[in-house]
C-alpha cells in the first residue's frame, strides 16, 4: 500500500519533525521556555499545513476531541507562563487523547519504511517467535 505525498504535505511533515527536534532539544535543556514555544509553533503549522486549514480547526474543535484540545492549549499557556514541566505534561496528554486515533495509519506508514520499518517491528517478531517456543 503506497501512499502519495505531495510537496507541501512534506513540509507539514518537515515543520512537524523541527517540532520534535525543538521540543527534545527544549526538555534537555532543562525545560528551555524559548524551543519549547518554537517546538509548538512549528508543530500547529505543521499539521496545519498537513491535515488542512479547515480540517485542523474541525480536529481541535469538535465535541469528542474537546478534552484534547484543552489540554493542549492549558499546556501551551502554561508554558508561555513559566510552567514548562507541567504545561509539558499537559500537552503530551493533549495530543495523545487529540491523536490517538491516527495510531493504525502512522503504524502501518512507519512499519513500511524500510530500515525503519524492521527496527519497529524486530520486537514483535521476536515476542511472536517466543510465544512459538514457550506455547
Amino acid at each position: 500500500m503506497a501512499y502519495e505525498i505531495s510537496e507541501i504535505k512534506k513540509v507539514g511533515i518537515g515543520l512537524i519533525g523541527c517540532s520534535i527536534f525543538f521540543s527534545i532539544l527544549g526538555v534537555i535543556l532543562f525545560f528551555d521556555r524559548g524551543l519549547l514555544a518554537l517546538g509548538n509553533i512549528f508543530f500547529l503549522s505543521g499539521v496545519a499545513i498537513l491535515l488542512g486549514w479547515q480540517s485542523t480547526l474541525q480536529l481541535f474543535t469538535q465535541k469528542r476531541n474537546f478534552k484534547g484540545s484543552l489540554c493542549f492549549l492549558v499546556g501551551l499557556f502554561l508554558i508561555f507562563v513559566r510552567w514548562p514541566i507541567v504545561g509539558i505534561i499537559s500537552e503530551i496528554y493533549g495530543l495523545a487523547v487529540l491523536f490517538g486515533g491516527f495510531w493504525p495509519s502512522t503504524k502501518v506508514f512507519l512499519f513500511q519504511i524500510p530500515v525503519l520499518g524492521w527496527l519497529l517491528q524486530y520486537p514483535f517478531l521476536f515476542l511472536d517467535q517466543l510465544r512459538r517456543l514457550i506455547g
